[in-house]
């Protein structure tokens, strides 16, 4: 008798501690913003969340691969599209959090002038590369190209483009120094007094920025955690970080 209650404790307390944490694949452009929301989250619940942090392409392949997440937060739409399309996440655990927008930046210290119209050509305003997301699966680069698109701008600056894997990696370029400009999401450009804004591209010439945030594997932690994010204090935190907040299904 005595062995079998010390086997079921163990299993109650095997089962608790799977429930009390949680592992967030996130956009690349969140990791500052999520690091402090969950900061303040592990002060009142007793719960280890876990991050990893990439390009939304990156991430949703690493899950369709079998990868241990509970939360998926994409910088696009596409990207949930496509593991709810695997079956992976339901639609009725999904929702728009956020929004956001595309900017031009450079280094602090080199001030470019852009104007964000079709008669202007961009390269006699810089010499030198510009950073984005890879084009093709990067939603930073996908956007940035469909701005680069309606501006007549893309044929013109494609052979001066570097290709990153995430926006935070053409950021970190950008700070650098190894391209002179770089297209990033606003919120990006405010973590660093390393970069100045350029130039913010019109709405308009690139599809809404649209952040969804999809259960993966739901539980009761994660779905408490999906609800925190949803809620007022976490949208302080996000708007303190230059996001919007859509909350739309």
């Amino acid at each position: 008798m005595k062995r079998l209650l010390l086997s079921l404790s163990l299993c109650v307390m095997s089962h608790g501690y799977a429930q009390d944490n949680i592992t967030v694949y996130a956009a690349a452009s969140l990791t500052n913003v999520l690091a402090e929301i969950n900061q303040q989250y592990k002060k009142r619940n007793n719960i280890n969340i876990k991050t990893s942090y990439a390009g939304s392409s990156t991430l949703a392949k690493q899950i369709e691969a079998g990868a241990p997440a509970n939360l998926f937060i994409s910088a696009d739409v596409q990207w949930m599209n496509y593991l709810q399309d695997k079956k992976i996440i339901n639609r009725n655990d999904r929702i728009n959090l956020l929004g956001n927008r595309l900017v031009m930046i450079s280094p602090k210290d080199q001030a470019f002038h852009f104007q964000m119209a079709k008669g202007f050509d961009p390269l006699k305003a810089f010499n030198g590369k510009i950073c984005t997301g890879n084009t093709q699966s990067v939603p930073v680069g996908k956007y940035a190209k469909q701005a680069l698109t309606n501006l007549n701008w893309w044929t013109k600056l494609k052979p001066r483009l570097v290709e990153t894997e995430n926006v935070r990696t053409a950021l970190n370029f950008v700070m650098q120094g190894e391209c002179l400009v770089g297209i990033v999401y606003a919120t990006d450009a405010l973590i660093t007094n390393k970069v100045s804004v350029i130039a913010e591209f019109p709405k308009g010439t690139y599809s809404p920025i649209i952040y969804p945030m999809g259960i993966v594997n739901k539980n009761a932690a994660t779905l408490k955690y999906y609800q925190y994010l949803q809620g007022d204090e976490a949208k302080t935190v996000f708007k303190k970080y230059g996001f919007s907040i859509l909350n739309n299904t």
